[in-house]
């Protein structure tokens, strides 16, 4: 069995000197995996690169670049593909948050995914990219296709030596890479990019620490581990989130399907309710996020809670990850993991950044109980290799 490493506070590598895109990595035949060291790196990974990015011209030259974009109308479209989308579309609920704080009241800010991005891309204003190593084909399409419409381009990502960060105008470096194809870093680093990116818009950036403490808030192995056993029989998922835990949904979604194999469908929260729990049977688990990043109180805990009592009608076992002050208002579960949001913080940063390791924990917990190895993603079988080859 190859080493384990206690990633917990030393930094991981940077990307290959010279660039180049990562290889398979070496998969253990048992726990614990890359992805659950990963996942033990967060909390320290996300003080340092905000230590990092703090200290550079690139989120300021980025704010004032939405600023400006903001002030004349013009459209920020945050884009990227599988993880870095999901991670795309919880920056623009950071962003629309942060220009309104700003005073801008009806700021366009749009997640596209990277392909659509470089058939229509916006013509003046903005195009951020995440793209974790920087060499995503579409995601590189979309950054040349916004710059020879007349857009400001952005890109977070590892590298600024890569193929991505040589396309942008501006480039958020955070230094640090997923070592795990199945990508937690991947998806946490461009979160923590945003938070400190949202900080600079309204002009009182999060500290290390409490940026820091919010990711750890999350890491309750035995939480995950219930959630585990309130899913144990199901044959696929279905997971549910409005507003920026519908980003938590789509990502929880990704990981399963990729890190566990089991069939997992992302919906937005009144969405499922339209038709889609007709295939539902028992043996379908429901996952439902609920942080109300968004601050709408009474009206978004009603909509989970009908949509927990129609997973109870049908036998369903499910389970909420939500924020703590909201315990007790999502009706009927068969588990719930319950992370406390830093009040300090902007309900929108420490939502996103608070659910990043659950749904993380979750996906590397069911890998490990369906006996997945969750680093692979499907591509020790040859089948799956060449289809991602194609």
């Amino acid at each position: 069995m190859a080493a384990t490493v206690d990633r917990r506070e030393a930094p991981l590598p940077g990307a290959p000197d010279p660039w180049a895109l990562s290889s398979q990595p070496v998969l253990r035949p048992a726990p614990p995996f890359l992805m659950t060291e990963m996942i033990a790196a967060e909390p320290s990974l996300a003080a340092r690169i905000v230590r990092r990015l703090s200290v550079g011209p690139g989120l300021a030259d980025a704010a004032a670049a939405c600023r400006q974009a903001a002030d004349g109308g013009e459209p920020i479209i945050i884009t990227g593909c599988g993880t870095s989308h999901h991670a795309a579309m919880a920056l623009a609920a950071l962003m629309t948050e942060a220009l309104e704080r700003a005073g801008y009241p009806d700021p366009r800010v749009a997640a596209v995914q990277a392909f659509e991005a470089s058939r229509r891309p916006p013509r003046g204003g903005v195009l951020m990219a995440v793209s974790h190593e920087g060499g995503t084909a579409a995601t590189n399409d979309a950054l040349r296709a916004a710059t020879a419409a007349g857009a400001t381009t952005v890109l977070v990502t590892v590298s600024d030596r890569s193929p991505g960060a040589a396309l942008a105008t501006h480039v958020l470096a955070t230094e640090e890479q997923d070592q795990s194809w199945c990508h937690t870093v991947g998806y946490l680093s461009p979160l923590v990019a945003g938070a400190c990116l949202h900080g600079f818009v309204v002009g009182a950036v999060p500290t290390a620490d409490a940026l820091a403490a919010q990711v750890a808030a999350g890491a309750d192995v035995s939480a995950a581990e219930r959630l585990v056993e309130a899913l144990a029989g199901t044959d696929r998922l279905m997971v549910v989130g409005s507003g920026a835990d519908y980003a938590s949904a789509r990502e929880l979604a990704l990981k399963v399907e990729e890190g566990v194999r089991l069939p997992t469908t992302a919906h937005e929260l009144e969405t499922i309710r339209h038709g889609h729990l007709a295939a539902a049977t028992e043996r379908t688990g429901l996952v439902a996020f609920l942080t109300d990043a968004e601050g709408r109180g009474a009206a978004l805990a009603e909509r989970t809670a009908s949509v927990l009592r129609a997973a109870a009608e049908l036998g369903m076992p499910a389970v909420v990850i939500g924020a703590a002050d909201r315990a007790g208002d999502s009706g009927p579960a068969t588990g719930s993991q319950l992370v406390t949001l830093d009040p300090t913080l902007p309900r929108p940063v420490a939502a996103v950044l608070g659910a990043a390791i659950p749904l993380q924990l979750l996906t590397e917990r069911l890998a490990r109980a369906r006996g997945a190895n969750p680093d692979a993603i499907g591509r020790e079988d040859p089948r799956q290799a060449a289809a991602a080859a194609v």
